[in-house]
């Protein structure tokens, strides 16, 4: 295969790129939607975008939320067009599990989806809280990937950068605010990644069911 054509093989590869820890074949676009409208799946956000230049001061302290980086008109819009579009996907939630920093609870009530529920399970790791308790919430993270949601439903989770990647690996390194990273759960402790959608993606994921 010539240079030119393998580049734009890959170039066509790089909208969606489904991956699984067991190197299944990718699914098609039409096919993985179509398995999160029946349920049994559990799709990992990092929340929402947030101003960089906001000062992080107290990242843990949930009563003094000013002190915390926030989502700015971005991330809020952001997170309301995730949630229309995964409404007129048809992709139904069961469940909603966010950090209990504001951002993320922010996101997860933004989206729609549901009640939310905020667990320190997922509150942002770093090193203001110990190995030890970073160690435990990327396997609560895990925990709560590998279970299976309720009947014909799906699990959201909204997490942080830090969590996602001490639970899943490097490969996240580049994870971006507001982006979904959905798995399949095999209701024996393990799971595998179907793909991971940026926050730009469910608009036009939308465009092309239609």
């Amino acid at each position: 295969m010539s240079m030119i054509r393998l580049s734009l093989l890959c170039a066509l590869l790089l909208g969606f790129l489904p991956a699984s820890a067991s190197s299944q074949p990718a699914a098609s676009q039409a096919e993985w939607i179509n398995d999160l409208r029946s349920g049994g799946y559990v799709i990992v956000f990092r929340h929402g975008a947030t101003s960089s230049d906001q000062a992080n001061a107290d990242p843990m302290s949930k009563p003094n939320v000013a002190t915390q980086r926030q989502l700015n008109e971005q991330g809020r819009a952001q997170a309301k067009s995730i949630g229309e579009s995964m409404r007129k996907l048809k992709i139904p939630v069961g469940l909603v599990l966010t950090s209990t920093i504001q951002r993320a609870v922010d996101t997860g009530t933004l989206l729609g989806l549901g009640e939310v529920t905020a667990t320190p399970d997922l509150t942002e790791s770093g090193p203001v809280a110990s190995p030890d308790e970073n160690n435990r919430r990327a396997q609560a993270l895990r925990k709560l990937v590998a279970a299976l949601p309720q009947a014909d439903n799906n699990l959201v989770i909204v997490s942080h950068k830090p969590n996602i990647i001490d639970a899943f690996g490097k490969d996240w390194l580049d994870v971006r605010e507001g982006e979904a990273s959905v798995f399949e759960p095999d209701g024996n402790g393990g799971y595998k990644l179907i793909v991971r959608i940026q926050a730009s993606e469910w608009s036009k994921l939308v465009q092309a069911s239609n």
